[in-house]
Parts: structure tokens; sequence; C-alpha cells
């Protein structure tokens, strides 16, 4: 579940960078925005968010109680209670999402999104997506370090040929400077 949170957080992001990119306004129609409603749904785009009105909840109920374990009882019905009214926002994010995906992407852009998030093929790559990015991740870690080493003794080598009496790096260079 982690992993699939990480995909949307990307794919946020990436939505993100898109509309700092974004010089022009438009104007949003309503299937516009309801394109963009279906997309962020389809991807997930608000999900990570879910636990923070709970989060808040649970916090302030505890920070509450410590202070006054007198009235533990009267803090946890009135922080749920309240917690309930509050939840009503939830759209008000949805809505924030939406004019967001619809800024970036035009509204056929939208379907085609929902549309590809909807399929089989979609939703392994929201699941599976942070598992290969993990991989290449690692992989480009194991290159750089190659490339980094192979680079740093290629140089070596011209410099020693170049000044053999060089002050080189341990270890680089040709083989009759280590």
């Amino acid at each position: 579940m982690m992993l699939v949170k990480c995909a949307r957080r990307a794919a946020m992001a990436a939505v993100l960078l898109a509309m700092a990119q974004t010089a022009h306004a438009q104007e949003i129609s309503d299937s516009h925005l309801a394109a963009a409603r279906a997309a962020i749904d389809s991807v997930g785009a608000t999900d990570e968010f879910d636990l923070i009105l709970p989060r808040a909840a649970q916090a302030l109920k505890a920070e509450l109680i410590q202070k006054n374990p007198d009235m533990q009882s009267l803090i946890s019905s009135t922080v749920d209670e309240k917690t309930l009214e509050l939840a009503k926002r939830r759209s008000d994010l949805e809505r924030e999402a939406a004019l967001a995906y619809a800024k970036v992407f035009n509204e056929q852009q939208l379907k085609e999104i929902g549309e590809f998030y909807s399929s089989d093929t979609g939703q392994k790559l929201l699941e599976d997506g942070p598992i290969i990015a993990r991989e290449v991740g690692r992989a480009a870690e194991i290159w750089q370090r190659g490339v980094a080493r192979d680079l740093a003794q290629q140089v070596a080598e011209v410099l020693s040929k170049a000044a053999p009496t060089a002050n080189l790096p341990e270890g680089q260079g040709t083989t009759a400077n280590q």
C-alpha cells in the first residue's frame, strides 16, 4: 500500500511541476472538471490525504486528555463530533485537486488518463510502479558508482602519462603508479 502511495505522490509531483510550467489561465468547463475528477479518482491522487483529519483528531484527543484526564469522555465525544462535521470539507480538497489537474491537462487528456489508470494495466502500473522505481534507483546507484570510478580511472591514466609525478588519488592511474 505504501508503494501505491509513493506512485501517487510521484504522479502528483509531476502534475504540480507541469502546473508550474503552465503560465496561462484557462476557463474550466463543468465537463472538463468532471474529467479531472475522474482522472484523480483513477490515480487515487488524493487518497494519501485521507488520514489527515483522523490523525489530527487522534493527536488532539491525546493532547487534551493528557492535560485534562478528568474530561476524557467529553473530549473524546466532542473531538469525534467535530471531526465528523469537518469531514464534509474533504470535497474541497477533491475540487482543488481536480482544478490542478484541469489546469494542466485538457479534457480529452484527462479522459485518457482516467481510462488508462482504470484499466488493468494502469492499475498494475500504480501498484508496481514504486517497485520498479526502487529497482531503477538501485540500478542507477550501481551505474553511477561504476561510471564515476571509470571516469576517475581514465582521467588519472591520461594525467599520469602527461605528468608522471602528478599527485593522483591512490589506486588510480596506470598500474605503474599504483
